[in-house]
């Protein structure tokens, strides 16, 4: 063998040796360091502590659930929940940075939308219409027998444009009854019950907790069930952000939604664990948890089956112009 190809192999074996011992140091580097910030795929998050500002309602079940189960800190994620007054508080934090992210209704969320308040992207699903998970109520002693007995009578809505205001429209439409000449009552959910029971307001659109607890309290009965017609299996609530936030934050928002489709499955497997936790975050009794009828909970957003809102909502006035509902989906995780 030649003097240089002697040369050129100790060159290469040296070359070899240096790149395995940067490999060595470098694993053990990695082995030592601390693994706290990273998620389940291993990727650093740009942040490891988010704020969501949340409602305690039954909607908001996946997230304590993600949390007393320890979803969120498998993925390296720490979640501070923010106890807003309503889905629109709620929106505000998140648009004034005071949360990372919010959940409400999907109406505020298209409103913000349409009229350029905020650039706002769904960044995970919440709750559907289920089966007498909501519904148009009134108490034996009223005189709303049928929902064609609504025209003219006093109505309770928490705001105007709202889930309750436009699903109970939207179902009097499908059944005939002149909205126009409906006497709407603002009120919070839990006040309809003792303003049914003392003829303040002659029905209303419940979901639930309320729906069961005014059942318990006041008598309710059904009208009708909001999971029919126009408006069966409607898309109720969700989680969104900035489009800014979304775009900073791509791995801790893979993160967020990995654990809340964790969370959102369980549900549907297994009541058992959503009634503990209806009982200590949302503060219904333990009667009532077993009692009312769920939501349909899903994590994964569907332009297509969204996209039902803000139709409805230009449909019913709410607002001026078409949303795309597909254009404020945020990138959504595959695993």
């Amino acid at each position: 063998m030649s003097r240089g190809r002697v040369r050129t192999r100790r060159a290469a074996l040296g070359l070899a040796l240096t790149v395995a011992a940067a490999t060595a140091l470098t694993g053990c580097s990695a082995l030592g360091s601390d693994s706290s910030n990273t998620s389940s795929t291993g990727g650093a998050l740009e942040k490891t502590k988010i704020k969501v500002a949340i409602l305690p309602t039954v909607d908001t079940v996946p997230l304590w659930l993600a949390q007393e189960g320890g979803y969120f800190k498998a993925e390296g994620l720490e979640v501070e929940a923010v106890t807003a007054a309503s889905g629109q508080a709620a929106m505000t934090k998140a648009i004034s940075g005071e949360a990372d992210i919010a959940i409400s209704s999907y109406m505020p969320f298209f409103v913000a939308k349409s009229t350029g308040a905020a650039d706002l992207q769904f960044v995970s699903d919440a709750t559907s219409v289920s089966s007498k998970s909501v519904a148009i109520v009134t108490v034996p002693n009223s005189p709303v027998k049928t929902i064609n007995d609504l025209d003219g009578k006093r109505i309770s809505m928490t705001a105007k444009n709202t889930a309750s205001d436009l699903l109970a429209k939207s179902q009097m439409k499908d059944h005939g009854v002149n909205i126009d000449k409906v006497n709407w009552v603002q009120m919070p959910f839990p006040n309809v019950a003792a303003a049914l029971a003392s003829g303040q307001v002659d029905a209303a659109l419940l979901p639930e907790p309320f729906l069961s607890q005014a059942a318990k309290t006041a008598g309710a009965i059904p009208v009708v069930d909001v999971n029919t017609g126009a408006t069966q299996d409607f898309p109720l609530s969700g989680y969104a952000s900035t489009r800014k936030w979304v775009q900073a934050n791509p791995k801790t928002l893979a993160a967020f939604q990995r654990a809340m489709a964790k969370a959102s499955s369980d549900t549907t497997n297994d009541r058992s664990k959503i009634e503990p936790i209806l009982v200590k975050y949302a503060k219904i009794d333990e009667g009532t948890a077993k009692l009312l009828n769920l939501p349909a909970f899903v994590a994964k957003l569907d332009a297509r089956r969204l996209q039902r809102v803000p139709d409805l909502m230009l449909q019913m006035g709410a607002i001026t112009s078409p949303v795309d509902a597909a254009s404020m989906i945020a990138p959504q995780t595959t695993n």
